[in-house]
C-alpha cells in the first residue's frame, strides 16, 4: 500500500471492491467505483458493465462519474475522492481528470491486473498508470493505491478462476 488510508477510504473503497463483485457475478469484468464530495457526502457509484450493455467505454469508473453528474452539478465533483477497486486505466484517469476530481483511492493496481487479462485471448492493455496520466496535469493529484489490495483481488479470482 502506498499510504495509510482512514476510516473513511477504506469504508468507501471496500463499497467499490462490493460493487466490483457485483459486475463479476453479472457477467462483467469485476470492477466498482464510488464518488464522495469533499464532505463526505456519497454523489455516484458504479460497476463495470461493458459486457451486459455491449459498450466498451461502460467501465465502474466512467459509470460513477456518469451517476454523480446526472445528480449533482459539477462543482461538487471538485475535492471529491474517486474510490476505484482496480487502478484507474487510461481512459478512466483521462474521464476523471475532466471531472475535476483529483484524489484516486484504488484497490488493486494494473501491473496484477494484467496477470487476469493474460488469461483472457486477445485481450490488450496500454500500459500506463494513472499516476503516469495524473502527471501530464498541470494541476497536482493524490493518489493512494494500492491499498487493500487482498480485499480487491477477491472478485477477480472469483471471476477469472471460474
Amino acid at each position: 500500500m502506498s499510504d495509510a488510508l482512514n476510516d473513511s477510504d477504506a469504508l468507501y473503497l471496500r463499497r467499490a471492491i462490493q460493487l466490483s463483485a457485483e459486475a463479476g457475478w453479472r457477467g462483467n469484468r469485476p470492477f466498482g467505483a464510488v464518488v464522495v464530495s469533499r464532505s463526505g457526502t456519497l454523489l455516484g457509484e458504479g460497476r463495470n458493465d461493458n459486457t451486459e450493455t455491449g459498450n466498451c467505454t461502460r467501465h465502474a469508473e466512467v459509470n460513477a462519474l456518469s451517476a454523480a453528474s446526472q445528480a449533482h452539478p459539477r462543482d461538487a465533483l471538485v475535492g471529491a475522492t474517486m474510490y476505484a477497486s482496480g487502478e484507474p486505466c487510461v481512459m478512466c484517469a483521462g474521464a476523471i481528470f475532466w471531472s475535476g476530481i483529483r484524489r484516486v483511492v484504488f484497490g488493486i493496481d494494473a501491473v496484477s491486473l494484467r496477470t487476469f487479462r493474460a488469461l483472457q485471448a486477445g485481450a490488450d492493455d496500454l500500459e500506463m498508470s494513472c499516476r503516469e496520466v495524473f502527471a501530464t496535469s498541470s494541476q497536482p493529484f493524490e493518489v493512494l493505491g494500492p491499498a487493500l489490495a487482498d480485499e480487491a483481488l477477491e472478485p477477480h479470482n472469483a471471476f477469472w478462476h471460474r
